[in-house]
């Protein structure tokens, strides 16, 4: 069964939320080690750890491509406005600012970078957009949350985890667009 464009772009836009409250639940609750007041850890590499929140936001950066390829660059603006008051909302009192803050200007960059490359190519467009909105989000959470870039390398690591698991179905849905002449 194929689904319409239309309605795979809501199916997006829809995980693009959820990966919201599931980044605040997860920096609070799972992870390894749970550092009283601070943010639940993951390994993400040998030695490297990172708040375990990094899995759901490198995914949200995925979806919202998907979302403006599906629904439009209206949609994927709205999405990002959307997020933002969502993670503002969501996120515990000391870190409403960091996590309001990071997700609108990561989402924002993504966002500008995706759109001009979005026609050179999906899964460029989409390795290349999530490598700089995983950046910006992880120094500008970092940085606001903690005043310290301590955990960047595993931010940076986390993130790129979701998007080299994605990049395979972002090939293969190219593909398929481009069989039933969506691309």
């Amino acid at each position: 069964m194929i689904l319409s464009p239309r309605l795979e772009g809501f199916l997006f836009l829809l995980g693009f939320g959820l990966c919201i409250p599931a980044a605040n639940w997860l920096i609070g609750n799972a992870g390894m080690v749970c550092a009283p007041g601070g943010p639940c850890l993951i390994p993400v590499a040998p030695g490297l750890m990172a708040p375990s929140g990094v899995l759901m936001i490198g995914l949200a950066l995925i979806l919202r491509d998907l979302v403006q390829r599906r629904l439009g660059l209206g949609w994927a603006a709205g999405a990002i406005a959307g997020g933002t008051v969502l993670s503002a909302f969501l996120a515990p009192p000391a870190l409403v600012v960091a996590s309001a803050t990071a997700f609108f200007l990561s989402e924002a960059a993504d966002l500008g970078v995706y759109t001009p490359l979005q026609r050179r190519g999906l899964t460029r467009a989409v390795l290349a957009s999530s490598a700089v909105g995983l950046v910006v989000d992880s120094v500008v959470f970092l940085w606001l949350a903690f005043g310290s870039l301590d955990y960047l390398a595993g931010q940076v690591v986390g993130k790129a985890w979701m998007v080299a698991a994605a990049l395979p179905l972002i090939a293969l849905m190219r593909r398929r667009d481009e069989r039933l002449g969506l691309a």
